[in-house]
């Protein structure tokens, strides 16, 4: 919760640095306000969590009842939570509030259209790193809410050495073999190892050293096809590169293991969700 309360508090600062002049100015600090969080188009709901506590963090006073859950579908028109508070502290929450879930719920919903374009092949989604600075660990969740997987959550994580690793060695003269084999020697027995090609006839040297998961990097279906065969379950096989909702399907029904799909946190469309808020002076409702 604190890298998460961090995140909120560094939006909230950038949003109010100095307070909310308009609210301020403008509204009784007496005035409270009851709102609901309505959906303005369907889809699936990710950051409930994250929702609440930006309202808590302005105001510890603040009521917010979260309605619907991550990982709920829901339609046009449901109320997804509502909010009791101070009228300054509320319309100070609101627009933070609303972009993060906003945002998480795009993701939340593209995701899930992927995972149920590529069902029944049995390859899982996952994420990238392609993902908003800063904003990893809610893109992150949201992806697991719309029914996707995580790759590793950072370079710390894992090895997996991508094209320009392998352009390195290759201009150093290190057999990509020997690479990996050293590299395996190095790293602890529960670390995973994963390499990246863009041909076939890289695949068995690849395989052959050990690796633990081989990425076949914008392979056509029939070269997927071909690249599973000749791993023959020795590893895991990702593919990447060139995945959309038009070839996701496809792509699953290769035999490969894992997709991974930058565009769930690159370039989703934020879920229009809206704040319907009605202030006035005393016991207000929305």
């Amino acid at each position: 919760m604190s890298t998460i309360d961090d995140i909120i508090r560094r939006a909230l600062d950038e949003d109010a640095p100095w307070g909310d002049l308009t609210s301020e100015v403008f509204l009784p600090a007496d005035a409270r306000a009851t709102a609901a969080l309505v959906a303005r188009e369907p889809g699936v709901f990710s950051g409930a969590t994250v929702f609440a506590r930006v309202f808590e963090l302005v105001d510890p006073a603040t009521r917010v009842e979260v309605i619907v859950g991550d990982g709920e579908r829901f339609d046009a028109g449901t109320v997804l939570a509502r909010v009791d508070g101070s009228a300054r502290a509320v319309l100070r929450a609101e627009r933070i509030a609303l972009n993060l879930t906003q945002r998480m719920s795009g993701i939340a919903t593209l995701t899930a259209r992927y995972v149920e374009a590529a069902a029944g092949a049995g390859a899982r989604i996952v994420d990238t790193r392609k993902t908003t600075p800063g904003l990893r660990i809610l893109e992150r969740q949201a992806v697991r809410d719309g029914g996707g997987h995580n790759h590793r959550f950072s370079l710390s994580d894992a090895v997996l050495a991508k094209d320009n690793h392998l352009a390195v060695l290759a201009a150093a003269g290190v057999p990509i073999g020997d690479a990996i084999r050293a590299a395996r020697e190095r790293i602890g027995h529960t670390t995973h190892l994963e390499v990246e090609v863009d041909r076939l006839d890289q695949v068995e040297p690849v395989v052959a050293a050990g690796v633990d998961t081989i990425m076949l990097d914008n392979f056509t279906p029939d070269q997927l096809r071909d690249g599973v065969a000749l791993v023959a379950g020795r590893a895991l096989v990702e593919a990447s590169g060139g995945v959309s909702l038009d070839t996701v399907a496809a792509i699953a029904a290769t035999g490969v293991d894992v997709i991974s799909v930058g565009a769930l946190t690159h370039s989703p469309r934020a879920l229009d969700l809206g704040l319907d808020i009605d202030v006035r002076q005393g016991e207000v409702r929305a």
